[in-house]
């Protein structure tokens, strides 16, 4: 990541308001410990949007920003920014299945199928396409769709991109991939997940999902927002299925797999064999569940219009009766407690500097973001904030892997736009060092609540405990055997000094976009900046 290398040599040489400010508060090591122990406790039953567990954590955030000092930011003068949301789940007296060419596949064997609010009882039966990866872009040069009818059909998928795309454009086109079928005319989704894939996200974990509910925005007219309406059903297929969707094709799945792991490999598309009939049912619910918004006023009356968000996802993965082992509680402690308790710290550290930030920084513990960032884009589409003011900034804490000695940070978001001189500065303030991304394959600046920002043109920023003191290693086995599983739990090796230290850099961050003169702007060239932003006026990279 030779540019953020660069951006760090040009930010330390170039004065900035934030850069004289006092030196930042001490966050202790304690206080993020006992955020931590409260959030991810079982009494609060893993914290799932619209339940008990999840009130009573925003309860405790609310409580903190109080107690804080900070101004109510939500509905009607309150804490909450309360969000209506339909929840459906696949009706377990109805089982759900896939046919391939007469062979039937049941839900939670060798496919995985996703439920649908809109169908109480569907039957989708359809033809079926291969089409790679699935990305239709002609501008950064995929065409996967080239050649192929997919009008009412199903379309069958690689999940992620080529090996060898640049992970920042490689992470956008994915999130597309459901709209990108629509356009197509697809009426259906199969994904086949690779090995890569599996090594992170084994395929047991799939199966023991598929009794989870998924969940939607409700808007204030009453309609029900979806990303892509025309896509009527979406699956996992792995393993023999997978093989019967290829039967008659000339190949297999392995072979696809093989081949599509070599770099910039690309694979072509073509019709299957197999007719395909999906069967599911659904149960809807209606919920409700907040954002938790707290608000610090600026004291600039020429800025304080102007609001720096520091956002963390609060909900998690709740209660899973069908989890393997006696613990059906998934507490989420690391996954997304350590966030919440990073963000409360920097709230804190705000307030105790006596020092009033510019901006207006405004502090949101975000529902929902477990079932598709729906918290985070609500209030992206709905800023919280008075009529004529503006988002400028979000700095998202999401999942640090606070499990080794942290001396580096990875930095989602740096190379495109301004705010990355701003994580400059405040990681040489704190004496942190910038690494690259030491695991593209995950597509993480899609993947969490600061990309709901972005697609609103918003420059936004998130840090991840990054890859010294073996932390590559750590992290990744951290993803393969503990994230998203009862394990992640207070119990674990927490370092509770670089958690605090993680605490303090996202608060220089935070202070200095707040203190600076200017509002941070994306770069020429980014491809964020140029989809999201088009309009909106551009700076140039530091050389």
């Amino acid at each position: 990541m030779r540019r953020i290398a660069t951006i760090l040599l040009a930010a330390t040489a170039v004065p900035a308001a934030a850069q004289t400010a006092a030196p930042a508060p001490v966050i202790r090591p304690e206080e993020m410990r006992a955020h931590v122990a409260f959030l991810a406790d079982d009494l609060l039953e893993g914290r799932d949007a619209g339940t008990r567990g999840y009130d009573i954590a925003a309860k405790y955030v609310a409580s903190r920003f109080d107690g804080f000092g900070l101004k109510p930011g939500g509905d009607a003068g309150g804490w909450y920014q309360s969000i209506a949301f339909q929840k459906a789940r696949l009706d377990p007296t109805k089982p759900a299945a896939l046919t391939i060419g007469g062979r039937r596949f049941d839900n939670g064997g060798d496919v995985a199928i996703l439920p649908d609010g809109r169908f109480q009882d569907q039957r989708l039966s359809a033809d079926a396409v291969f089409v790679g990866y699935g990305i239709d872009a002609a501008a950064q040069g995929f065409d996967d769709y080239r050649g192929l009818d997919v009008r009412g059909k199903f379309v069958v998928v690689l999940p992620g991109v080529p090996t060898g795309t640049p992970s920042e454009i490689g992470a956008s086109l994915s999130a597309e991939k459901a709209k990108m079928a629509e356009r197509r005319g697809a009426i259906g989704i199969l994904t086949l997940p690779t090995p890569t894939m599996l090594k992170q996200f084994p395929w047991e974990r799939a199966r023991a999902s598929v009794g989870a509910a998924r969940q939607r925005v409700v808007e204030p007219d009453g309609t029900v927002r979806l990303p892509a309406p025309g896509i009527k059903a979406s699956a996992y297929v792995h393993g023999p299925a997978a093989d019967a969707l290829f039967a008659g094709s000339g190949t297999t799945p392995a072979k696809v797999f093989a081949a599509a792991a070599k770099k910039n490999a690309r694979p072509r598309g073509f019709a299957l064999v197999p007719a395909l009939e999906l069967a599911q049912s659904s149960l809807v619910e209606k919920s409700r569940s907040p954002n938790v918004v707290g608000v610090l006023p600026g004291s600039d009356p020429k800025l304080r219009d102007e609001y720096v968000l520091l956002t963390a996802h609060l909900d998690h993965n709740g209660v899973n009766p069908a989890a393997k082992g006696e613990d059906k509680v998934f507490n989420g402690a690391m996954d997304n407690a350590a966030g919440v308790a990073t963000m409360l710290e920097a709230a804190r550290a705000f307030v105790a500097s006596g020092q009033a930030p510019r901006r207006s920084v405004m502090f949101v513990a975000l529902t929902s973001e477990e079932d598709g960032l729906l918290g985070s884009d609500y209030l992206a589409r709905h800023p919280a904030v008075p009529r004529g003011a503006s988002v400028v900034a979000d700095v998202n804490l999401d999942m640090p892997v606070l499990l080794y000695k942290l001396d580096d940070v990875v930095a989602f978001g740096a190379e495109h736009s301004t705010v990355g001189e701003a994580v400059a500065r405040a990681a040489a303030r704190t004496g942190i060092a910038l690494s690259p991304d030491f695991m593209p394959e995950e597509n993480v600046f899609v993947r969490s609540d600061h990309y709901s920002f972005v697609k609103q043109g918003v420059p936004s920023v998130m840090l991840a405990t990054g890859s010294k003191n073996d932390g590559a290693r750590i992290f990744k086995e951290f993803l393969g055997k503990t994230y998203h599983t009862p394990a992640d739990q207070p119990s674990l090796p927490f370092d509770w000094v670089s958690a605090a230290k993680f605490a303090t850099v996202n608060y220089e961050v935070a202070r200095d976009l707040a203190d600076a003169p200017e509002r941070p702007r994306w770069y020429v060239g980014s491809p964020f900046g140029e989809q999201f932003a088009k309009d909106q006026p551009k700076a140039v990279r530091p050389k």
